[in-house]
């Protein structure tokens, strides 16, 4: 029952204690990394390796940076990054096949602050994923689409909506976009789990949001129709926020049949 992880460990190299420990501990089957902070020649490869994981990485020096890794085998590749601006640099987007699984890690642009060039950019990106997400239904396979989406779907996905009103990841367009996702056919595995919200996978630094428990959700695993056919469950593995040195983020999952 293969287990798949989004984690995004807020800088490899500052977190990979933590992230060679929760490998060792939980042993996920397939593990989609984000905001590596790191390029591919500065990775610690030979770590992750020892936990027994191989890994296909999309490094970018100093911030985003994606990577999928594999339990007791090596993923294969199939893309790194999305089609339509051949402006853009950001180490974002990169799609394997683990077995019959494909599975994409994505860092979805924050898009603060808004309005401005920096939301206008992450409002084209979450268009140019979607163009990816429909061609990849089309193939008609088991896909998971995992990652920081930097999108709060709902009210009930944050602790405060007042707090988040004037957040990027909280704006109508950024909720419409990822809608318009899931509206092609594609399945919130964590939402389906628990439809009445409440789930937080992120908690700042600041303000003591760990310890108020003033949360959001925004690390999604979307499964593609014959993906969710064999979900058996989801959820966050939360305590791991709460050691020393962690990231912002928890691991969030889901396992299928």
């Amino acid at each position: 029952m293969p287990r798949i992880v989004t984690y995004n460990v807020n800088g490899i190299k500052a977190r990979l204690e933590r992230l060679v420990e929760y490998l060792n501990e939980a042993k996920p089957d397939i593990v989609c990394l984000q905001e590596l902070k790191s390029s591919d020649d500065t990775i610690p490869t030979k770590e992750i390796e020892a936990a027994g994981y191989g890994a296909v990485y999309h490094g970018q020096k100093g911030f985003n940076g994606v990577a999928i890794l594999a339990r007791g085998q090596q993923p294969v590749e199939r893309q790194r990054g999305l089609a339509g601006d051949p402006e853009d640099e950001h180490s974002r987007y990169i799609e394997c096949e683990v077995g019959d699984l494909i599975v994409a890690s994505i860092y979805l642009p924050n898009g603060n602050p808004q309005p401005g060039p920096k939301f206008d950019y992450k409002l084209k990106w979450m268009e140019r994923l979607a163009d990816r997400a429909r061609a990849l239904l089309a193939e008609e396979r088991p896909v998971v689409l995992a990652g920081d989406y930097n999108v709060i779907p709902n009210d009930d996905d944050t602790f405060s909506v007042r707090a988040m009103a004037e957040d990027a990841l909280m704006q109508p367009e950024s909720r419409d976009r990822y809608r318009a996702l899931l509206a092609q056919g594609w399945t919130d595995s964590l939402r389906t789990r628990f439809p009445s919200g409440g789930i937080w996978t992120f908690w700042d630094y600041q303000a003591g949001a760990w310890q108020r428990d003033a949360g959001f959700r925004i690390d999604h695993l979307l499964l593609s129709p014959q993906a969710a056919d064999r979900m058996t469950g989801a959820g966050v593995d939360k305590e791991y926020r709460g050691r020393e040195k962690a990231s912002d983020h928890a691991p969030t999952w889901v396992s299928l049949r």
